[in-house]
């Protein structure tokens, strides 16, 4: 049990750090828009513990790569919206909600899956997307594609190796209140940045 809620109690345990691993510049070598991308979605622990869901939620449903593949591919779809210099409406209450809403649907015992859960998952990745098209504001196509592939392997390789790693233990007749242990962790991150986010839009 202690295992399966390492990575979800490392959110909280993790400082609150900017989502700008280069310190708010624009990465402007292939390196640092790499270092960038690898970064981003790791510092990002609203991001963070979305990845971490969609991995739950890839395990409980019995499939370790769809719906990863599902969100990941929306993510770049979503970068590449924001540098076509389009702007989602509302986008930080959107992906703070999407990480409580996927939370509570998986602590509550959910299989979260289909169409109309991959649909969800695009969603979110679209405005997961667009929030890391704001680190590449100003970069050369070189660095841009750099941090696409460094932000969409890592998540792949986070969201998988939870997948993988709770699938195993599933298997093994564990798992099922762990995985709402580790969804309520993640939830309760989500929480913490929605009411910090609910709080700015109304105090300005």
């Amino acid at each position: 049990m202690t295992r399966f809620l390492i990575l979800p109690a490392l959110l909280l345990a993790t400082p609150a750090l900017a989502h700008h691993p280069l310190g708010g510049e624009a990465p402007q070598t292939i390196f640092h828009g790499l270092i960038s991308g690898l970064a981003h979605p790791v510092i990002g622990l609203d991001h963070l513990a979305f990845v971490v869901l969609i991995g739950i939620a890839a395990a409980l449903a019995g499939r370790s790569l769809v719906g990863p593949l599902a969100f990941i591919g929306a993510t770049l779809a979503g970068t590449a919206v924001h540098l076509a210099g389009v702007t989602l409406p509302l986008a930080e209450l959107v992906i703070t909600a999407s990480v409580v809403i996927l939370g509570a649907l998986l602590l509550l015992g959910r299989q979260v899956a289909g169409p109309v859960a991959l649909a969800g998952f695009a969603l979110a990745g679209l405005f997961h997307g667009w929030a890391y098209g704001e680190a590449v504001i100003g970069s050369t196509p070189m660095p841009i594609f750099a941090y696409l592939l460094g932000f969409g392997g890592v998540q792949f390789a986070i969201a998988a190796g939870v997948a993988l790693f709770a699938g195993k233990m599933l298997q093994g007749g564990q798992g099922q209140l762990q995985a709402r242990l580790a969804a309520a962790v993640c939830m309760g991150v989500g929480l913490a940045f929605l009411f910090e986010t609910v709080e700015h839009m109304i105090l300005g």
